[in-house]
């Protein structure tokens, strides 16, 4: 802690601020979903957010929780599931999906990026 007052009070340095991309929050089922329902994000009634590591979200292609808001559900989720993106369909022209997408293909590691 001293180290860190002292780094920003001699040199302005920046403290605890991550370096890399850690971990993500993915969506994941509050209860058995079924195709054509329509997620409510957080807050809701279908899905809750579960902190996975970013390697393991990147890997099983995880839904993040702040997009899981009117998006409709493809395929059955069960309670409990991490949903993915191939769960559900997705308007991909809006900002934060292109935004979300760059994010993936900038900072992922490159091994990951190949899954």
């Amino acid at each position: 802690m001293g180290m860190s007052v002292a780094s920003v009070a001699l040199r302005g340095e920046p403290t605890g601020v991550a370096t890399c991309w850690n971990a993500d929050v993915v969506a994941t089922a509050k209860r058995d979903l079924v195709p054509g329902e329509i997620l409510d994000g957080e807050g809701g009634y279908t899905v809750w957010g579960k902190l996975l590591p970013a390697d393991a979200s990147v890997c099983m292609g995880g839904l993040p929780l702040g997009l899981a808001h009117d998006v409709k559900v493809v395929r059955p989720v069960k309670k409990g599931q991490s949903l993915s993106w191939s769960d559900v369909t997705m308007d991909t022209t809006t900002h934060a999906y292109k935004v979300r997408r760059e994010m993936e293909n900038l900072f992922a590691r490159p091994l990951l990026k190949a899954a």
